[in-house]
């Protein structure tokens, strides 16, 4: 059976919020806005960049504006790793999984032009065999569609539901919520964004260094 690992980005892989957080205040300074603090941040954090932007204008009493997105993306791609760094043992555990046999994937809502920026400016690209964004699809997690569409990236057959052996580790309800869907095995990553009832009884990671084991553990399916 062949083992497949998809990976969430921002929260899981990586930690991008600070990033993230001074492009969103960029924006809010143009628009003569008060800034955000880091929690704020944390928890616009999953959606994609549309609802991020909305999310962002929406706390400051704004309506979405579509102008406000299209200076939003380029600004923060400019910026996105001054710094964004990978969680503290995340290389070394991608490595780990890749020689016991895993296949991995990255399945971000994130801007995939975006999500490829960062991974391969941290030296991640190399480590995963293919990469799906927020716009790579019609849809987008918690959709399980974005979780099949991913594994067909990897030429795996996925057709209404995910092979055995397919994990799904991410720190967002909508990584649990659209790995079930898609028939593959959710894992929560506490150490990430998402707070700890997104779990919704799936199998916890406290630290990256949990995941060889765990995985090993569930065997593809919870």
């Amino acid at each position: 059976m062949e083992r497949i690992c998809l990976l969430d980005l921002d929260g899981t892989l990586i930690d991008s919020a600070a990033d993230i957080r001074d492009a969103l205040n960029r924006l809010m300074a143009r628009r003569g806005l008060p800034g955000f603090a880091m929690p704020e941040v944390h928890r616009m954090i999953g959606d994609g960049v549309a609802v991020l932007v909305r999310r962002a204008l929406e706390a400051r009493g704004q309506a979405f504006d579509p102008a406000a997105l299209a200076k939003f993306v380029p600004d923060y791609e400019a910026h996105a790793n001054e710094q964004t760094a990978p969680f503290a043992g995340v290389p070394e555990v991608l490595a780990e999984l890749r020689r016991e046999g895993w296949r991995l994937a990255v399945c971000t809502n994130k801007p995939v032009a975006a999500a490829r920026l960062i991974l391969e400016h941290l030296g991640l690209a190399p480590l995963v065999d293919a990469l799906a964004g927020g716009d790579s699809f019609p849809v987008r997690k918690p959709d399980p569609g974005h979780l099949l569409g991913t594994l067909r990236l990897m030429g795996v057959t996925a057709e209404g539901s995910a092979p055995p052996g397919v994990v799904m580790v991410g720190d967002h309800a909508n990584d649990i919520r659209s790995a079930r869907g898609a028939g593959a095995a959710p894992v929560f990553a506490a150490w990430g964004y998402g707070l700890p009832e997104m779990a919704d009884g799936a199998p916890v990671a406290a630290s990256p260094a949990d995941l060889p084991a765990l995985l090993a553990r569930i065997g593809g399916r919870d």
